[in-house]
């Protein structure tokens, strides 16, 4: 991408209207053009043609809330010490760098969206994520090969350069940003302000940037940017809420006119504490104090490496009969378990997204051609293991789920909701029984499925710290268990070589509490274990 000069603003905002001399404006909308020109000036723009800003930042781990509807945050990470982001809107490079305890995230996660279970831990402390236009990367450790990013995340990463202050002016400068602009009268927020009662005057802009995001900016009387607001797809969420905050206080003065903000505050997802809006609450994803601000050194290139350049991401997916008509569907971070009835089937899990859940479908009724999938059984409401909930209802299945996670999946995710960024099944054919039919089955204890010769169990694992409303899955005739989170195993189906954790310890003091019988734990992270080599977890004393 390639900046214009300010003159751009004048072109824009003529391509907008045919100039607000030779048109007349729509009521309510104002000429984009002073607006932008006021602020830009503010800033100093045209001075800056890259930055790098320091100092100590936060990560959300959105969608790892414990518990939706009594939490209003994301919980927050292990703190980004040493965080620098250097950012060049002339290249379409942006770098960020953080040194972060190891062991407790995925590798491939930065802060905010993407977090994901069953993936690669981070083994090292210096972590680098790097994005270059369609591009993007991480690399764990000094001197680790880089591992590609998938285009969802690369084009998050692309994005969030321009959610700034200079790069969303600059972006406005852009052929096809087709500004438009608008007002308000605005009392300060909140949570942020404190309780105001005289209200502001601002202006509101809006571009849209790399083509599809629709970004707008509310710009105050001081000609500041004090929030850059777009959305973004999420699998769960759908068209998810995703904007950056800056007070006037954070701005710092620099040379030739530059101003630069200091202080940083992103939220994904609304801030609605009061659930006003949403039951999931959730929203402080990224923010800290950035106070070490270097601009225009610009001299270190950031060049895709070609295994990134090169690297594909098929869905993959694998099967294995575990049992006479049990299968366990994997290929991924996460798997699914399909369980043949006399005339049904029940699958449990529906991870990560619609693309990897329409595949484990069309593998299933490969299979088992000529029945239906009855049931959808979901361990938990961690984002990562329901993105694809709304795929199972599209064919028809019902959801079985503890009731805490009732008024979240009917309210914010299985819902009518257009979902414009990336539409689903359910968005772009929308079933009448999404509001009429047959579609949960809430649990609160104990719940069972019996057809034939074949039954399955359902039970509530508490207590336990790392969400709430998990169940499990037991098959008696079978003594399969299958679970998710409490246990993750390596893909070779070998207890992973760590101390025991809360989470285990609420798996085995459950399957003791209820005596079942378990001869095989099949997790949805890793292949399946043998009880015995799970309970030795325990004797060893890890």
């Amino acid at each position: 991408m390639s900046v214009f000069r300010l003159s751009g603003f004048v072109v824009a905002a003529t391509l907008m209207s045919g100039s607000a001399s030779a048109q007349e404006l729509s009521p309510g909308y104002l000429d984009p053009g002073p607006v932008l020109q006021a602020a830009a000036d503010a800033i100093g723009v045209t001075n800056l043609r890259c930055v790098a800003i320091s100092g100590s930042a936060y990560a959300g781990m959105v969608g790892q809330q414990r518990l939706n509807g009594y939490e209003v945050d994301w919980p927050r990470g292990e703190p980004l010490t040493n965080y620098t982001r250097t950012m060049n809107w002339d290249a379409g490079t942006m770098v960020e760098e953080f040194d972060r305890e190891p062991g407790q995230n995925p590798a491939s996660w930065k802060h905010g969206l993407g977090w994901r279970g069953g993936t690669p831990l981070q083994r090292n402390i210096r972590q680098r994520f790097v994005v270059n236009g369609e591009y993007a990367w991480y690399v764990d450790g000094p001197g680790s090969e880089p591992v590609p990013a998938p285009p969802e995340d690369a084009d998050r990463w692309q994005l969030d350069m321009w959610l700034n202050p200079h790069g969303f002016l600059k972006a406005a400068m852009m052929p096809g940003a087709n500004p438009k602009a608008t007002w308000r009268w605005e009392l300060g927020e909140m949570g942020r302000d404190g309780a105001t009662t005289v209200p502001e005057k601002v202006t509101i802009v809006s571009i849209t940037v790399l083509g599809k995001y629709r970004v707008d900016a509310t710009i105050n009387s001081e000609n500041l940017l004090q929030r850059i607001h777009t959305w973004v797809p999420d699998p769960v969420l759908g068209d998810m809420n995703y904007e950056h905050e800056f007070t006037n206080a954070s701005y710092v003065d620099l040379s030739d006119g530059v101003r630069f903000p200091a202080g940083w505050h992103q939220h994904e997802g609304w801030d609605d504490n009061f659930q006003a809006q949403s039951v999931n609450a959730g929203h402080n994803a990224f923010g800290g104090t950035l106070a070490d601000i270097r601009i225009n050194d610009c001299n270190d290139p950031v060049t895709v490496p070609e295994v990134v350049r090169r690297a594909e991401f098929p869905v993959v997916v694998t099967t294995r009969e575990l049992a006479d008509g049990v299968w366990l569907l994997g290929g991924s971070s996460h798997n699914s378990v399909a369980v043949e009835f006399d005339d049904y089937i029940t699958v449990v899990e529906a991870p990560v997204d619609e693309r990897r859940n329409l595949a484990v479908i069309d593998e299933i009724t490969r299979l088992l051609p000529n029945k239906p999938i009855r049931f959808l059984v979901n361990t938990h409401q961690h984002h990562d293991h329901i993105g694809g909930l709304r795929t199972y209802m599209h064919i028809g299945a019902t959801i079985i789920t503890h009731w805490k996670n009732y008024d979240f999946y009917t309210r914010d995710v299985l819902n009518y909701s257009p979902r414009t960024l990336d539409p689903d099944m359910v968005s772009l054919w929308p079933p009448t029984e999404l509001a009429e039919g047959y579609q949960y089955e809430t649990v609160r204890e104990n719940y069972s499925l019996n057809n034939g010769e074949r039954s399955m169990h359902m039970s509530y694992v508490h207590p336990l710290t790392h969400v709430e409303g998990m169940l499990i899955a037991y098959l008696p005739t079978e003594r399969i268990l299958i679970e998710a989170d409490l246990f993750d195993s390596s893909s070779a189906g070998v207890p992973v070589p760590t101390r025991v954790t809360p989470a285990n310890r609420s798996l085995f003091n459950h399957v003791r509490r209820l005596s079942l019988n378990v001869q095989t734990i099949v997790p949805i992270h890793g292949a399946p274990v043998t009880w015995s080599d799970f309970a030795r977890l325990f004797e060893s004393g890890r």
